[in-house]
């Protein structure tokens, strides 16, 4: 089978592996003000300071600087489109944009400094990038499957201003002499949901009201039971509430939506607690999410917009963002906690496994089985949904972060843009109250 990943560029960072394709920008209701950094639960800034040894004024400021690029980024395709190369945060969190010499660059640079922008030369520009991503996507239709099954995806460096191929065998692939230099980096496996067919019910145990992203739930369908995380409380274009999940935590995907649609339970160690929904819509391949439709009894638990670690305070969430290499990002799930780190890629079409994850993002984040599905957040925006890893199968992150050292690697989380999501799903809205 041969793979097209070069028609839609992806866009990455420099310090990790990476790929992406084009995020829809979402309207949504007016964010709220974000929350001031002393309001940031513990257990989040703890994990700032250990990951990205920075307070969560930084996380909150570089947020905010983050969507300030998106939003030029837009305008500066249209406006200057031979001299953009691209938009990052740096190591310091300085808003950058990439141009390169030529006609516009003057009025390019002028719009990116009155913006409070820093501006970095660059070789290429986006447009030519793009065009080498094009000219690998001819050379791979060329090509017979046992080099063309090598490449699992393909992505823009921004930072570095060149590209950056994914192959499943490194040692395998010799790349054209037009593509000399292309930086070769291993491919993403599945982020698996955690298999316990032995769940026990337990009637009447007792939990918590709110349910938040990030906490517990088992999924059983399919003679099947699967652990994950949810992710962010959302309303359907009728207000009423659902839960946007991965998609592969749906054990009995093809019945989604139907009377046979996977269940969704309340997860309290190993037992199951209050019967909460089923599984609405799944969705795996281009974007992976679930939406999760609570039963009547189970609704008002899900009329929240917090995202936390299990059983800890909440993060208010006041709106969406777009990922942005360089930004800092924080994920939760029940099996690691909090854990944070940088976005190091953006636009991105990757292979994982048998299927495609398009308009994603990647991160240089630890998570393991049991993660999935939950909650990736940018100070306090809702970014995206854990969908993929390199380290889940290991134990602990410490584990994980030792043996990806010794192959050269680090750490990686892939995920499903949340704006991404609602624009396939009009009227969809993540929970900002």
């Amino acid at each position: 089978m041969r793979r097209t990943f070069a028609r839609q560029a992806a866009v990455i960072g420099s310090a990790a592996v990476l790929l992406l394709g084009t995020v829809a920008t979402v309207a949504q209701a007016e964010p709220a003000p974000a929350a001031p950094a002393t309001a940031l639960p513990a257990e989040l800034v703890e994990a700032l300071q250990r990951d990205l040894q920075i307070g969560p004024d930084r996380f909150l400021i570089d947020a905010q600087r983050s969507q300030e690029l998106a939003r030029f980024a837009d305008k500066a395709r249209e406006q200057f489109e031979s001299v953009f190369s691209g938009v990052w945060l740096d190591d310091q969190g300085t808003p950058t944009v990439g141009l390169t010499e030529g006609e516009q660059f003057d009025k390019a640079r002028e719009a990116a400094e009155n913006s409070g922008f820093v501006v970095q030369k660059t070789e290429n520009s986006e447009t030519a990038l793009e065009g080498r991503l094009k000219e690998l996507n001819d050379w791979l239709e060329t090509q017979p499957p046992a080099i063309a099954d090598l490449i699992r995806g393909v992505a823009i460096d921004v930072v570095n201003n060149d590209v950056v191929v994914r192959a499943e065998n490194v040692a395998g692939l010799e790349l054209p002499p037009f593509l000399d230099g292309v930086r070769v980096l291993f491919a993403p496996t599945e982020l698996t949901p955690d298999p316990s067919p032995d769940f026990e019910y337990i009637a009447g145990l007792a939990a918590p009201d709110a349910l938040l992203g990030g906490d517990a739930y088992a999924a059983l369908g399919a003679g099947m039971g699967l652990r994950c995380s949810l992710g962010f409380n959302a309303e359907d274009g009728s207000g009423s509430p659902v839960n946007i999940t991965a998609g592969h935590c749906d054990p009995n995907r093809s019945q989604a939506g139907t009377r046979w649609a996977s269940e969704v339970y309340q997860l309290l160690g190993d037992a199951l607690g209050q019967r909460l929904g089923t599984f609405e819509k799944t969705s795996l391949d281009n974007n992976d999410y679930g939406l999760i439709r609570p039963a009547a009894d189970a609704a008002g638990r899900f009329e929240n917009n917090g995202v936390r670690v299990p059983n800890a305070a909440p993060l208010p969430i006041t709106g969406t963002a777009d990922p942005i290499v360089g930004t800092p990002v924080c994920k939760s799930g029940l099996r690691t906690g909090y854990s944070c780190g940088v976005v190091t890629s953006a636009q991105q079409n990757v292979e994982i496994g048998e299927r495609v994850l398009s308009n994603g993002f990647s991160t240089n984040l630890c998570a393991l089985q049991g993660d999935s599905g939950g909650t990736l957040v940018t100070g306090t925006l809702a970014l995206g949904i854990s969908s993929a890893s390199n380290v889940g199968q290991y134990s602990l992150c410490e584990v994980a972060g030792f043996v990806s050292g010794l192959l050269g690697e680090t750490p990686e989380l892939f995920a499903t843009p949340i704006n991404a999501v609602l624009a396939e799903n009009p009227g969809l809205k993540v929970r900002t109250w």
